[in-house]
Formats: C-alpha cells, structure tokens, sequence
C-alpha cells in the first residue's frame, strides 16, 4: 500500500510532548520508591527520590501552563472540544474498531486527518486526562509539596490524609493511561509508525 503522510506535529509540540513524558515517567518512578519500596534498600534514596519529585512536579506544572496556553491561542485547542452531539454513537464504533475491527485489519471509522487528529474514544481520554486529571494532581500535590502542615493546620491530619489518598489515586490512574497510551500507539500503519511520528511530526497512514 502506498503510504500517506501528514505533517501534524510540529517540533514545539514533540518537545513539549518528550517533556510531558519525561517528568511523568519521573514522577511514577520517584513515587512508587517513595510509597512502596522498603525503607532499609530503597529502590531510590528517600530524600533522592522526594527531590526529584517535588523538581519534576513543579516543572510539569510550568509545562501545563504552556499546554493551556497553546491550545488557548493555537489550533491546536479545536482537537480537545468534545461535539457532544452523536458522541455516544462515535464512541461505540471506535471501540468497535479497537475491539474487533483493528485485528480484521478493517479501515478505521475516524481516520487522522488535519482537521481531526484524535478519534473519539481519543479525544475524550485526552481531554479527561489534560482537563480534568492534570488539575487534580496539581490540587492534590502542590499544597503537600510546598507545605504538609499547612493542611493540617488548616483542614486537620484527616484533611492530609485524604488529600494523600487522592494524589495517589489521581497518579495511579495517569499511570494506567501512560500504559494504554502506549499500546494503543502500536495500531498505526505499522507497531513503531506512531512512535515515529512524534520523533518526526509526520502521522503516517494508508490510502
């Protein structure tokens, strides 16, 4: 088949997206040595590992703000609103096809275009993700870095606590859309292709 190949990255995007990928990796990993690992052979030194969360935080909090204010005042923002109208409908073919179609090497209902990047079950994830998970760990993060006993202080030991349990929460559930993502990513036209595309900006498909 011939191949078919759109420039739909440019490079503030792929850098802004290794970034994003960089500080989160950072941050999973400096959290589960800080949560899980035992304390006598720590997979990451305690005070290492609270370091490198607490800079890795605060710079994916810089990295968001650029997020927000790209798709504020690029195109790039059209790829997030979600049309609800017919949602419901589009979102069953694409799991369809995730499901069922993908394997019988069927066309897919919603392919990448300028105009759409992201296909339903995509876009929704994504803007689930950026909007509405990435505030959420910010919320539940940033008053814990900058001051535990603030919280405490203000709200009581049970207030820390749950804010604890909802960082945690919040983290878990990026940490199983990283994985996802990064299968999904394999149903290009080829396993790498979508890896490929955000190393070179250009989505490659099939007429």
């Amino acid at each position: 088949m011939e191949n078919n190949k759109l420039y739909l990255y440019p490079a503030l995007i792929r850098i802004w997206h290794f970034l994003n990928a960089i500080l989160i990796l950072t941050l999973i990993i400096s959290g589960l040595s800080m949560q899980y690992s035992d304390p006598l052979k720590p997979f990451i030194q305690f005070d290492v590992a609270v370091s490198l969360h607490n800079i890795a935080g605060l710079i994916l909090v810089v990295n968001y703000m650029l997020f927000i204010m790209g798709n504020t005042i690029t195109k790039n923002g059209k790829h997030y609103r979600i049309q609800l109208k017919g949602l419901q409908d589009r979102l069953l073919r694409q799991f369809r096809y995730y499901t069922f179609g993908v394997f019988k090497h069927e066309n897919a209902p919603f392919p990448v275009t300028k105009k759409m990047k992201f296909n339903p079950i995509q876009q929704l994830t994504y803007f689930m993700t950026m909007y509405v998970m990435m505030p959420l760990l910010f919320i539940t993060g940033l008053p814990m870095l900058f001051s535990g006993a603030f919280i405490r202080q203000l709200l009581g030991n049970g207030a820390f606590f749950v804010t604890d349990i909802l960082h945690i929460t919040v983290g878990f559930f990026l940490s199983l859309f990283l994985v996802i993502h990064l299968y999904f990513c394999t149903f290009g036209a080829k396993p790498y292709s979508n890896f490929k595309s955000i190393v070179t900006g250009y989505h490659e498909g099939h007429h």
